[in-house]
């Protein structure tokens, strides 16, 4: 008799150390799809997504990859156009997502690292899901010490993504990450109980 392949879904606002934590369970042996990277191949260079990009506008490559920044000052002029985007990237990180299942079929726990994993119905992809959360004066103090964003364009992000207490509710497993060491005792500890009750 064999056993079910256990799929971790893992997510989690900005700022709340989701990369971190996907790290953690790489550490561990655990194979993560990691969606945002599955994006940036997508968009590089003879990546899977520039032919249709180009097809829907030329202006969206540049040298042969995705211009994001061409991308974001289309939607900011016309709304429709990342749902247009969408309908081209998503079959495409589905499919990304598909062969590396595939790929790792073996595995007895595998997670998938999916941002927007209840704003895009991931959800219903996975076996179970995971949240890393920290409180907000944490989590905001983590983005803005980045130095990459201003308050305004993490307050807009922000407002995109499902509310931390929602995502909070919806979760089977929540690791707070306020320290690198707790949070990897937390890791390790649900890596143990996953491939224990799944071996």
């Amino acid at each position: 008799m064999t056993t079910k392949r256990f799929i971790l879904g893992l997510t989690g606002s900005i700022g709340m150390g989701k990369s971190t934590t996907a790290q953690m369970f790489r550490d561990l042996g655990v194979p993560v799809w990691d969606a945002d990277q599955a994006v940036a191949e997508l968009y590089s260079k003879g990546g899977g997504a520039i032919e249709a990009l180009h097809a829907l506008n030329p202006n969206f490559v540049v040298d042969g990859a995705a211009d994001r920044q061409a991308m974001k000052q289309a939607i900011a002029a016309d709304a429709s156009v990342l749902t247009k985007i969408e309908n081209v990237i998503h079959p495409l990180v589905r499919a990304h997502r598909e062969k590396f299942l595939s790929s790792h079929a073996k595995d007895k726990l595998v997670v998938l690292d999916i941002p927007l994993l209840f704003e895009t119905g991931a959800q219903d992809q996975v076996d179970a899901i995971l949240v890393v959360s920290a409180p907000a004066h944490v989590q905001r103090e983590r983005v803005l010490e980045r130095g990459t964003m201003s308050p305004e364009m993490f307050e807009a992000i922000l407002a995109k993504q499902l509310p931390d207490a929602q995502k909070r509710a919806r979760a089977d497993f929540i690791i707070e990450t306020l320290t690198l060491e707790g949070t990897k005792a937390d890791v390790t500890s649900l890596v143990e109980d996953l491939r224990a009750s799944h071996a």
